[in-house]
């Protein structure tokens, strides 16, 4: 079980080195060149985070992206539930529907507990932490 998918990761490697350019534009060529990044993937997280508004996009000969908040107002957590959704633990479901055993269940509580400490987790580190 992977907790940080593929798109995950590459959008916080992304919005990291844009971070650590401050208020310049990154070209998607410079963002490519730097990470590593297969460009056919970095284009589409790239438009993602932009159209999620964590990123700025600027067309043209001087075109880019630049951060729409400052690193220290921007979170792991922001930025991985743009790609996978909220982080859930066990959404106590079976067959799509809600699991009849709920009310009697013997690890919700353990799990939610789990749960709520990752969110926090992730919530806490902020871009600017990690590129300090």
């Amino acid at each position: 079980m992977n907790l940080i998918t593929r798109d995950s990761d590459y959008a916080v490697q992304a919005v990291c080195l844009i971070a650590e350019k401050k208020e310049k534009r990154v070209s998607v060529r410079e963002l490519v060149r730097e990470l590593k990044i297969p460009r056919h993937f970095l284009r589409r997280i790239l438009q993602v985070l932009s159209r999620k508004g964590i990123l700025k996009s600027y067309e043209g000969r001087r075109g880019g992206f630049s951060l729409s908040l400052k690193p220290s107002f921007l979170s792991l957590l922001d930025i991985i539930t743009v790609f996978q959704g909220d982080i859930r633990l066990n959404g106590h479901t079976f067959k799509k529907k809600i699991c009849p055993h709920i009310r009697n269940c013997r690890i919700k509580k353990e799990l939610d507990l789990i749960e709520r400490d990752m969110i926090a987790g992730l919530e806490s580190i902020t871009i600017r932490s990690i590129i300090k």
